[in-house]
């Protein structure tokens, strides 16, 4: 899978919106829409990150 489908599920797991998760993780917007598209790639550090605090604060929905 590659790193920006990767981000779309993780954020589609906790069930935000891009705006809610940008604004949840204090990412610009514009950053988020990027990563997603792949014209940026997403540090590999701030994907850990992410994912650590999506697990710690139970953030994603159950399935």
């Amino acid at each position: 899978m590659e790193t920006k489908d990767y981000i779309i599920e993780l954020r589609m797991s906790t069930g935000m919106t891009r705006k809610e998760f940008c604004e949840y993780f204090e990412i610009p917007y514009r950053t988020l829409q990027d990563w997603e598209l792949g014209n940026r790639k997403m540090p590999d550090y701030v994907l850990r990150l992410i994912e650590y605090k999506i697990g710690v604060e139970k953030l994603a929905k159950k399935k």
